[in-house]
């Protein structure tokens, strides 16, 4: 397979255009075209064919993993999962759908796999991917929002964050006294803490991951306070 021309993409600064004599165009980067020593008129054997297609597919892995991770913040297992998820495909009209075998199938979904967790790779060492930071996202975000510890350890474990981060992260965020009366009293607005009010109050908390210990505190304290 031979180079019919071999140019820099007017639209994409570090993209380079790849046009093959049996008129496919291969999109790869700057570093593939040195690493590959590309060039107009250059003769590609099947394995540099072969490394050719897996540069241009890198790439496209690797622009898709960028956008991603600019658009928010995201665990590595997140990332991979969205990665390897297959794309779907609209089904034009007229046309009939074709059945991949399972074995296929399974091994689409392996390759996708790998390729995932080689562009996560790429991304740790960009800086783009960090799970100790984003854990600490996580729990920030979480925690200013009102939520309590099991709360947080909820979304750290349904995001896929690795559990050796959780404690550091966790630790960052304990829940003040004083937090938690300030959500008391926005729920309760002055009101009387008769037993239903109160009952309102936990049970509101406790589904927001608070524990009873802190709750029960920050409903005596709140008791306390009505009364003087």
């Amino acid at each position: 397979m031979r180079i019919e021309k071999l140019e820099p993409s007017q639209h994409k600064q570090g993209r380079w255009l790849v046009w093959l004599e049996d008129g496919c165009l291969v999109r790869v980067e700057e570093g593939d075209v040195v690493s590959l020593g590309l060039y107009t008129g250059k003769e590609l054997t099947q394995e540099e064919g072969e490394a050719l297609a897996a540069a241009e597919k890198r790439g496209e892995m690797d622009r898709r993993a960028v956008a991603l991770l600019t658009a928010r913040p995201m665990s590595r297992k997140e990332l991979e999962d969205k990665l390897s998820a297959p794309v779907r495909r609209r089904k034009k009209p007229g046309w009939e759908e074709s059945q991949a075998a399972p074995e296929a199938l399974e091994g689409e979904r392996e390759r996708l796999a790998e390729d995932a967790r080689r562009t996560a790779d790429r991304m740790e060492g960009l800086g783009l991917l960090n799970d100790e930071d984003y854990a600490q996202t996580v729990v920030r975000h979480y925690a200013a929002k009102g939520y309590g510890p099991r709360k947080l350890r909820e979304e750290l474990y349904r995001r896929g964050v690795p559990r050796e981060f959780w404690e550091d992260a966790l630790a960052q965020c304990v829940a003040h006294p004083d937090k938690l009366d300030e959500l008391v009293s926005r729920r309760l607005r002055g009101a009387e803490p008769t037993r239903e009010n109160l009952k309102k109050t936990s049970d509101h908390l406790i589904r927001r991951g608070f524990s009873w210990e802190e709750i029960s505190a920050a409903l005596e304290r709140y008791k306390n306070q009505w009364q003087e």
